[in-house]
């Protein structure tokens, strides 16, 4: 059966079917992807091959091939310096989540990110959130960061979970889309 990885929690993968299911999945043994050494061969967003296969009274999946990406983003991974991490594949758009306090987003973090995702021609939408907490010398900040990174080509939005500001045209951006939220931890995604 073929399917799309909606979670990885360590060797464990929720899969939706093509029978509309959700599927509890692992990997068959020794999985590598061609090319690619890295510390989780299966990525959310991978269109998988799988077997159910009966142990119990609890039937799983079994994982025997992927089909190839058409894209993917990775990142090196935290303990082992030399492999990387896939972050996710097969990605329409990635959403980048940045605050400029409560926690900071630092540019070149920012600029990392859409370096990555260039290198994977995968479209980015910066997403400043929290706009509501600005100060007037915090909002003339976010101001400048919004003008230098529209003028080199793209889209920026506005937002504010509380006061729900733009958060519409957010959901009409990722309508009908694969998208990859990204930010630190705290941002609001």
């Amino acid at each position: 059966m073929r399917g799309t990885v909606y979670k990885s929690t360590g060797s464990w993968y929720a899969v939706l079917g093509q029978d509309g299911q959700m599927h509890e999945c692992r990997i068959k043994g020794k999985f590598r992807v061609q090319g690619i050494k890295s510390t989780n061969p299966v990525a959310v967003g991978d269109l998988v091959q799988f077997e159910l296969e009966q142990s119990g009274d609890n039937p799983h999946g079994v994982i025997f091939d992927i089909v190839e990406r058409r894209n993917y983003m990775i990142r090196k991974s935290v303990n082992l310096s030399k492999q990387t991490q896939i972050i996710a594949a097969n990605i329409d758009q990635a959403l980048l989540l940045i605050t400029l306090n409560n926690p900071p987003t630092l540019t070149p973090f920012i600029d990392r990110f859409l370096v990555t995702a260039e290198a994977y021609d995968i479209p980015v939408i910066l997403v400043f959130n929290k706009i509501d907490c600005y100060s007037a010398e915090e909002r003339f900040e976010v101001d400048y960061l919004l003008s230098l990174y529209r003028t080199i080509g793209y889209t920026c939005l506005l937002v504010s979970a509380l006061t729900g500001t733009c958060v519409d045209d957010l959901k009409q951006m990722m309508e009908g889309k694969t998208s990859l939220v990204s930010g630190h931890s705290a941002v609001g995604k």
